[in-house]
């Protein structure tokens, strides 16, 4: 089986809620990715296969193969193929893990993975809750029904149930939270993320222009007292607003080559890809895939999780990070070293690309070779990928 290469990685700074990017078309957003990951690798756009791009809201502005549509409103030509994907949370990170399969199998030698997602424009759950009111339906089928009898399936719930099966307490993921935007702000301020950040034009609260280069979501005002003081979201949970996961829109890309890639476009790679896993897992709680993903990702590769110097895992919800440090070992110094969507932003589609190029351009920081970046997924999925910085 042949190598996949990362060549290239950059992502927009996460927008928040009717914030500064609230005036971008995400097709439009999807292609400002596309165009950097060329201008940043000077490959001849002929040679690229094909982009796959992950999106979960693909509904409005969204729909009709959003990936298509960034492809179209990019300097890209119109022989560029594209698809869009969506494995929930996780879906950049399957077309990441797609590109990477296409390249290794030998079928394709350039291919560009990215995400997007306007959680502005194209709010979340848009694409049950507008067909449900006009009559079509929902996505929960009579034989789903069957199995799962009289159970609504809740990110939110599964976050509340990873807390408690794990025996983690409120002040832990308020902890947790506090440190994610403690390390952002410190990465902002300090420019660890300069070099990832393809800075655009947005607007302010009154709609003037203004430079978007930096993550819009990071309080930088952030107590500990603060943090305690957010209310339950839940009576008697675990979880509250600033435990939680921001809105946030933005977009995210990387290349993808094979060795033959490589040569043709006459670059050196950031990363080789070492191991790809995926699994499924219980649907009800949810959020706990990424517990076993990881052991199984790091067996199949031979590796000890004190071999991985860097991990990345998507704060989706606090508890999910706290429960998989208890689980792994994992060395807490290790993780999200630069916040995480607590602090920065999770874009739905466009988190995957959008953690892996935060990992690459942590490890060349810091002069460390080994990252694992993993995400919780709606409906029980979990996918892991190591990289090995070259």
């Amino acid at each position: 089986m042949g190598e996949a290469y990362i060549v290239a990685a950059t992502r927009t700074a996460g927008g928040r809620k009717n914030g500064r990017l609230r005036g971008w078309h995400p097709a439009d957003l999807g292609a400002v990715v596309l165009d950097e990951l060329m201008a940043r690798t000077g490959a001849d756009p002929a040679l690229v296969e094909d982009v796959v791009m992950g999106c979960v809201m693909q509904v409005g502005e969204q729909s009709t193969n959003v990936a298509r549509g960034a492809v179209l409103a990019s300097k890209l030509p119109e022989s560029v193929p594209a698809t869009s994907v969506d494995r929930q949370c996780g879906s950049s990170q399957q077309a990441l893990h797609f590109a990477a399969q296409a390249v290794m199998s030998g079928t394709m030698d350039v291919v560009i993975a990215a995400g997007v997602e306007s959680m502005t424009r194209v709010p979340m759950g848009l694409s049950v809750s507008l067909p449900a009111k006009e009559g079509f339906g929902t996505p929960m089928s009579p034989n789903q029904q069957k199995r799962y009898p009289n159970i609504q399936f809740s990110q939110f719930m599964g976050a509340e149930m990873v807390a408690q099966k794990y025996g983690l307490t409120k002040d832990q993921l308020d902890e947790f939270g506090y440190h994610s935007h403690q390390r952002a702000i410190a990465a902002t301020q300090g420019g660890a993320f300069k070099d990832e950040i393809v800075a655009v034009d947005g607007v302010d609260s009154e709609g003037n222009t203004v430079r978007h280069d930096s993550d819009e979501g990071i309080r930088y005002d952030v107590s500990m007292e603060g943090m305690r003081g957010v209310k339950l979201l839940r009576e008697g949970g675990y979880i509250t607003a600033a435990t939680s996961s921001q809105i946030c829109d933005g977009a995210s890309g990387v290349m993808v080559v094979s060795e033959k890639g490589l040569k043709e476009l006459g670059l050196e790679p950031m990363a080789r890809i070492h191991n790809l896993t995926l699994i499924g897992h219980d649907p009800v709680i949810m959020l706990e895939a990424p517990l076993p993903a990881t052991e199984r990702a790091l067996k199949k590769a031979g590796m000890k999780i004190d071999d991985i110097d860097l991990f990345e895992v998507n704060e989706a919800f606090a508890s999910v990070p706290v429960a998989w440090l208890q689980t792994t070992g994992a060395d807490p110094a290790k993780l999200n070293v630069n916040g995480g969507a607590i602090a920065l932003g999770h874009p739905l589609g466009a988190s995957g690309t959008k953690l892996m190029t935060t990992l690459l351009h942590a490890l060349k920081a810091r002069g460390k070779t080994w990252g694992l970046q993993t995400m919780c997924e709606g409906g029980g999925l979990a996918n892991v990928t190591i990289v090995e910085r070259l």
